[in-house]
């Protein structure tokens, strides 16, 4: 399989790694100031750039009929934008906040746990995720997808870095240095707390959940997320 990087930064290149002791090749490693040029000569694109490039490399992918796999973060207000273009040009795109498989496996655990607390309003949940302090987004993509989940699933409305309201969910964005990412949901209650927590150790795992969802794409059309690709509904 052909893969083009639009990003070569630490994520890029440890992904580049990755992908060639699968026995993959790289077309393009392209950084936010190089062109799309080698682009066309590839099976898939994996975007782990920086939110101002996202919408730019993944529009440059779907208008020329490569599927894409994006894992860069604080763009998502565009995301309906770029799922209507792939309907439209009949492509193949999957965005993840993060591609950790253990990390989808904590999106689930999350989604259930979320679902059982909603019966006793006696538990107030709040967040904590910790990053390295090269992190351009707080609070992080994944941190905002584990929220959003239990919104759905329970009487929360929103959440905050500020909580201000009963229905907000306060997320604290911590940033300290060499940590890859850490997220944590509490479930507190005057007599006791219950918490579920996911560690990452590397980058390797972000990493290889992107390659693994590269090659799952290849040859599909449509939108998908990390969900489909591990069969986890």
């Amino acid at each position: 399989m052909k893969i083009a990087l639009l990003g070569y930064g630490k994520m890029g290149k440890v992904i580049e790694r990755i992908a060639l002791e699968r026995g993959h090749e790289i077309v393009l490693q392209k950084r936010s100031s190089d062109s799309f040029d080698g682009l066309e000569k590839a099976d898939v694109a994996i975007d782990f750039s920086v939110p101002d490039a996202a919408v730019g490399n993944i529009s440059a992918c779907l208008n020329g009929e490569i599927p894409v796999v994006s894992g860069t973060t604080g763009w998502l207000e565009h995301y309906a934008q770029m799922a209507k273009l792939c309907e439209d040009k009949k492509g193949a795109f999957i965005y993840g906040s993060n591609f950790s498989l253990g990390v989808n496996l904590f999106f689930s655990l999350n989604t259930y746990l979320a679902r059982m607390m909603s019966k006793f309003p006696q538990y107030k949940v709040r967040m904590e995720e910790v990053h390295h302090t090269q992190k351009l987004d707080a609070p992080s993509g994944t941190a905002i997808s584990l929220a959003k989940d239990i919104i759905e699933s329970s009487d929360y409305s929103s959440w905050a870095l500020k909580a201000e309201r009963e229905d907000e969910i306060q997320i604290d964005a911590i940033r300290e240095e060499n940590v890859p990412g850490t997220h944590t949901v509490f479930y507190d209650s005057q007599v006791d707390s219950i918490e579920i927590k996911h560690t990452a150790h590397s980058r390797e795992g972000f990493a290889f959940g992107a390659v693994i969802a590269a090659e799952w794409l290849v040859g599909k059309t449509g939108v998908y997320t990390m969900k489909d690709v591990l069969e986890l509904e």
